[in-house]
């Protein structure tokens, strides 16, 4: 069974899908272009043509569309046209290495970076993706140094991801991509000596998208999103509308319960809202519900895909200072938290070396002290934030709209904690 599985993995799947595909809207039609690229075969040399490798799992057929004609106004907005392709514009040429040909998945991912990305263009920054989530995201004043802070911010989930950055890639950030595993990486280019190191794993796809240095052109413009359902139905929805696009269009956080009003004692700091901002747009790619907290322009924790906020809240602290003390144990010991505690239950180590990982961890709050916490939708109740409070947070950012708002901004008041409203949900699902 489980060499049958290997095979499977191994397997790149042939798809029935038509070449193009027309969807039309009253008088209105939109036209797409089935994608596939040519690459010698490994063994004959002979150009085969290939599409995705496969769609979710092994075993589900799979097709990428690119739009390439046609154009859709309805209801005063007008969605992107041809000629803006980014992931299912990639040629032959953008494939700088096939490694293992991609899959749905790797597309996905690679999409969902360029989601947040957008919103990041403004320094260095690096997101790791996996499971079309981001488990890792950073800015810093070097493309090395955002790698770096998103790879540890989740080291073990990094682990056969996608890495997207924003700066043409350069050999000291390739240097430090070897040291992992990864499955797919992206830039807008590549520097002099990096290709040659992220070569050497000749699995990896490394990957060109020349547009993403002009991503933030891509915030304000809208596209179809489709949702196909188990009966063959669909639901088709607008792509969202971003209300934040800088610190001034955050409102401050107040309201109004049986006659009284309240409102937020303290405005942020400069770097808390830095914090803010950064959180929120990496809020745009996290699945819903999602909470996670934010340190220096670095994610800290995120939790995502709850069902209750509160919920959320907790996993998003329980997965900080998981990853805090598995990057301490990894400093240290060149060891996972969790190979540690495998090596103190065998009595290969001693206790005492994980005592301290943990006591450091707790120490710290897992760097969660002075830390923002970003929620996609209201708090239904204090409990939420009591959380975050509980860890030392300083500042918080959600949407508001709550009937118990007032006790949300009554628990930061009493902590001292600061809070903006976006005014807006960021579910995505």
């Amino acid at each position: 069974m489980g060499e049958d599985l290997k095979k499977m993995y191994r397997t790149m799947m042939e798809d029935h899908f038509p070449d193009s595909l027309r969807v039309s809207f009253g008088d209105q039609s939109l036209v797409y272009r089935k994608r596939s690229w040519k690459f010698p075969d490994d063994k004959t040399g002979e150009l085969i043509e290939k599409g995705l490798r496969y769609g979710e799992n092994p075993g589900q057929e799979a097709a990428l569309y690119e739009l390439i004609g046609g154009n859709l106004t309805l209801g005063g907005c007008r969605f992107i046209d041809p000629g803006s392709g980014l992931v299912s514009a990639i040629a032959e040429e953008d494939m700088l290495q096939e490694g293992k040909h991609p899959g749905k998945i790797n597309l996905t991912d690679l999409d969902n970076g360029l989601n947040i990305l957008k919103f990041l263009m403004g320094k260095p920054a690096a997101v790791i993706l996996k499971h079309n989530n981001p488990c890792g995201a950073a800015l810093a004043p070097s493309l090395s140094e955002a790698y770096n802070r998103a790879n540890r911010a989740d080291r073990i989930a990094a682990f056969g991801g996608c890495l997207v950055v924003n700066r043409a890639l350069d050999k000291a950030t390739a240097e430090l991509i070897s040291e992992n595993y990864l499955e797919v990486v992206a830039a807008p280019d590549y520097e002099e000596g990096a290709l040659e190191v992220l070569k050497k794993r000749a699995s990896l796809r490394i990957i060109q998208v020349s547009r993403i240095d002009r991503l933030s052109d891509y915030i304000g413009r809208r596209f179809l999103d489709f949702k196909s359902l188990i009966d063959g139905g669909l639901i088709v929805q607008q792509s969202p509308h971003y209300g934040i696009r800088s610190a001034a269009d955050f409102k401050p956080a107040e309201c109004s319960y049986q006659g009284k009003a309240y409102t937020i004692a303290r405005k942020p700091t400069e770097q808390e809202t830095a914090d803010l901002l950064f959180g929120w747009f990496v809020e745009q790619g996290v699945t819903s519900n999602s909470v996670l907290y934010v340190k220096d322009e670095c994610t800290v924790g995120i939790g995502t895909g709850e069902q209750d906020r509160v919920g959320v809240a907790e996993i998003a602290v329980y997965k900080a200072y998981q990853k805090y003390a598995d990057t301490l144990c990894f400093d240290k010991y060149k060891l996972s938290y969790k190979e540690l505690e495998l090596a103190v239950e065998k009595a290969e180590r001693p206790q005492e070396a994980k005592e301290e990982i943990d006591s450091l961890t707790r120490e710290a709050k897992a760097g969660l002290i002075g830390s923002a916490m970003v929620s996609d939708a209201f708090f239904p109740f204090r409990d939420g934030v009591d959380v975050g409070l509980r860890q030392g947070v300083k500042a918080i950012v959600q949407p508001g709209g709550s009937m118990r708002d007032w006790e949300v901004i009554e628990a930061c008041n009493e902590a001292g904690v600061t809070m903006v409203l976006t005014g807006q949900r960021a579910f995505k699902h």
